[in-house]
């Protein structure tokens, strides 16, 4: 047969559920896999995956066929997943469309096949005429092997590693069709079996393949060293044919067939075969060779009770539109084998047609003894390729994977929980190595969302992001010796004295007066009872001093009016604390105000206050930290639905001292009650004192950002308990900042999930995360001419 037309000979006589009835009598059960992202797994995760596969396969029936077959293709980047809308948007959207990348599919298949013996003559046509014997009902025979199957893909989906679904009627016609079709787009066409080569449409086809023992080497393994990213100090794992999966970047199908066969049948042939070989054994040294094998296959089988043999096949079938380009693809894998000591098998002629018609599903139990290997089911499966591709979230933050940069969306907010429990993160990274560009990243594209920032600011890196949006953002600068005109007494009307309202008040005098101090529910209530006797008695021009002043009035009948024990609030020890924050008090100024300014970021979304002046004197920052709290739960925080996000950048220094920690600490506290998060920025994690304020913060971080540093990440393992193999992802960060595809790379890990990222972004976004330098100074600049930052930027970067 020379050519085939698919219409006329139809593999598959019917399909119900993901159960095939072919057309040759075998019975195919169908599934789709979900496979870990690659670069994700560490060798101890690569040994767990192959011990699941070899549990879950070795228990079924005598005769069964496992086909696994990736397939991968190359693909152009639609964009059509990620936003479109703003200025920014539009940019990243154009510059990743089209952007080149392999797409990976993963499927699984059970045969269930008439011929139990599976002893096929040398070349079987799968086209033959239907027999009219076909069984096309759910026997007891095969509801037996459903049942089988099912335990082995529950078993393996129990590993929490990968994932095998059921494939439907047309997702299984649509497999058929593309693998027939010789994955030609836009049009149907005809396989056409010419001697010297297999023509499918525009694309030729060509295949190498593992079909004996002799093309093994010394061993196999289930994962081996990652060249690309080992260095001196450690070691890290791919896959142990790895090279032939995703990084090969060529269109190709990897299929791995296993034949599962009576292993009592198999210590007789073998018994029979070393004897026969023994006999010969001198009489050439390929016999002395393959004497060993078969010697040492059956040691195995007498030594181990759980030891299943097999027979098996592996191929890679490959195509291209240029016929030339097959040489640099078969070139290419052989390499991959080379290292991997493995010999591959090149088929020709009718080889080559019998192996690529052969290895769809419905046909893959019609290799002959020829075209299989024999050995122990746990050596074959070392030749599964249990990873794949990067995997976008729904929604999320776009970041780029490792392969070919093109974008992934990752759901750092998680609003279902399933992966964090608290959506706090953390960036780390020394200086020079982009932070503040990350973090611009990430809160943008939170921003744009939906989500209403505070950035609470000692670097002033995030003004001129915020001038993208002049309506809807502003800054609240802090100047030596001014307030920021936030009057945490103030209300509008009584009605806004609600119990919340009291509640926070109260808290944020007991962090001002007795911060050192535990508060007791006496306390507390004490403090509550007096704040509402003061606003029942004073009907306006409410203020900090203004309620300093009416406790020191009425210090004498304060506590007997209010049946409150002086035990329970010390009315001397709080005029003397609070006597610094009004009157001639050394920082009375930052209190200085009766009309409340906190209006004006009511209905801002975007909300920088920069406290630069203030970083080095740690009495002043921790007052602010309060008020600007008071603030944000006065107005952002009165909807309880509404997204937010809470950074702290810069504030490394600040941090040793115990008050400002503990400031900290309070909103991390607070935003438990609020649909939001909290970030802070370290250069590096002992930045954070290593006591329990810390380790309540850390705690309570479950999204963490890494990235390059040259000092070594050992305390940032040691805080933050990560593995063996986020210390392995995190040394194989490598930045590339010249050529056309610029990038830095980061680690981040959210929940229990890890992996290395990259950060590559269109120049436009690029000029609007700037935040020092010539170039920054260039588009500020322009932007001072012009008061419009978008069209500053693109004059900017019509000019790069």
């Amino acid at each position: 047969m020379n050519k085939i037309n698919l219409s006329a000979y139809q593999p598959i006589v019917d399909i119900q559920d993901n159960i095939v009835f072919a057309n040759n009598g075998n019975v195919v059960l169908c599934y789709e896999g979900n496979l870990p992202e690659i670069y994700s797994l560490s060798e101890k995760d690569f040994e767990d995956m192959h011990g699941a596969w070899f549990q879950a396969l070795k228990s079924l029936p005598i005769g069964t066929v496992v086909h696994k077959q990736d397939i991968y293709l190359k693909k152009s980047y639609s964009s059509e997943k990620l936003p479109n809308t703003t200025f920014l948007e539009k940019a990243t959207h154009a510059h990743f469309k089209g952007r080149g990348h392999i797409e990976h599919k993963c499927y699984l298949f059970f045969i269930l096949t008439k011929n139990k013996a599976l002893n096929n003559p040398k070349y079987v046509n799968p086209f033959r005429k239907i027999s009219k014997g076909i069984v096309q009902e759910l026997d007891d025979n095969i509801k037996s092997f459903v049942n089988s199957v099912n335990d082995s893909v529950s078993f393996i989906n129990n590993s929490r590693k990968i994932e095998f679904l059921p494939l439907n009627a047309e997702d299984i016609q649509q497999l058929t069709s593309s693998y027939f079709n010789g994955f030609n787009e836009g049009f149907d066409t005809d396989i056409l079996l010419e001697k010297k080569s297999v023509n499918i449409g525009e694309n030729h086809f060509d295949a190498l393949a593992i079909n004996s023992e002799l093309c093994f080497g010394e061993s196999v393994q289930s994962s081996k060293t990652n060249e690309k990213f080992t260095s001196d100090d450690f070691v890290f794992h791919q896959g142990f044919i790895d090279g032939i999966g995703l990084t090969l970047n060529e269109n190709h199908i990897v299929n791995q067939i296993l034949y599962l066969d009576d292993k009592q049948k198999w210590r007789k042939l073998l018994d029979k075969k070393i004897e026969e070989l023994n006999k010969s054994s001198n009489f050439g040294s390929q016999n002395k060779v393959v004497l060993g094998k078969i010697q040492h296959i059956l040691d195995q089988i007498n030594a181990d009770d759980n030891s299943r043999i097999i027979r098996g096949h592996l191929n890679i079938i490959y195509w291209s539109k240029d016929v030339k380009e097959l040489d640099k693809i078969t070139s290419k894998i052989k390499t991959e084998f080379k290292e991997l000591d493995i010999t591959p098998y090149y088929p020709r002629g009718e080889e080559r047609k019998n192996y690529i018609l052969n290895s769809y599903c419905c046909f893959s139990s019609n290799f002959s003894n020829n075209d299989l290997y024999v050995t122990d089911l746990k050596h074959a499966l070392c030749l599964f390729i249990n990873n794949t591709n990067y995997k976008s979230d729904k929604t999320g933050i776009i970041f780029n994977d490792r392969e070919h940069n093109i974008p992934v969306l990752k759901d750092v907010w998680d609003e279902k929980k399933k992966r964090i429990k608290a959506r706090n993160f953390a960036v780390f990274a020394p200086t020079g190595e982009g932070k503040s560009f990350l973090a611009n990243n990430i809160l943008r594209q939170y921003f744009e969302r939906g989500v209403r920032l505070v950035i609470i600011d000692l670097g002033g890196s995030y003004t001129k992001f915020a001038k993208l949006y002049p309506e809807k953002y502003t800054v609240l600068r802090y100047e030596s010796g001014k307030n920021l005109g936030i009057n945490p007494f103030y209300i509008s009307d009584v009605i806004d004295l609600t119990p919340e309202r009291l509640e926070d008040l109260s808290v944020f005098l007991f962090e001002l007066f007795a911060s050192d101090l535990k508060v007791t529910k006496a306390q507390s209530v004490s403090v509550k009872k007096i704040l509402r006797h003061y606003y029942n008695s004073t009907s306006e021009n409410h203020s900090l001093e203004d309620y300093y002043n009416f406790i020191e009035r009425n210090q004498e009948d304060l506590l007997s009016t209010l049946k409150i024990h002086p035990d329970y609030f010390n009315v001397t020890s709080f005029l003397h604390v609070m006597s610094e924050y009004v009157g001639d008090g050394l920082y009375s100024f930052l209190f200085e105000v009766s009309k409340d300014q906190t209006y004006k970021i009511e209905d801002k979304r975007l909300i920088v206050f920069e406290l630069d002046e203030v970083k080095d004197n740690k009495e002043i920052l921790s007052v602010m930290l309060k008020l600007i709290k008071s603030a944000i739960q006065r107005t952002i925080w009165k909807n309880r639905a509404e997204k937010g996000i809470i950074l702290f950048d810069e504030f490394a220094k600040q941090l040793k001292f115990e008050n400002v920690l503990e400031s900290v600490e309070f909103y991390y506290q607070a935003i438990r009650k609020q649909n939001g998060a909290i970030g802070i920025i370290l250069q590096s994690i002992n930045q954070l004192p290593n006591n329990s304020t810390s380790a309540s913060i850390l705690e309570n971080t479950q999204v963490i950002y890494s990235l390059n540093n040259e000092k070594g990440y050992e305390e940032l393992v040691k805080r933050l308990n990560l593995s063996s193999h986020d210390l392995n992802q995190l040394k194989s960060i490598k930045n590339n900042l010249s050529g056309l595809r610029k990038y830095t790379e980061m680690f981040i890990k959210i929940g229990k999930e890890s992996n290395i990222f990259r950060l590559e972004v269109p120049k436009e976004v690029y000029a609007a995360y700037l935040t020092d330098g010539q170039e920054n100074e260039d588009i500020m600049a322009i932007y001072e001419k012009s008061q419009n930052m978008e069209l500053a930027i693109k004059e900017f970067t019509s000019k790069t």
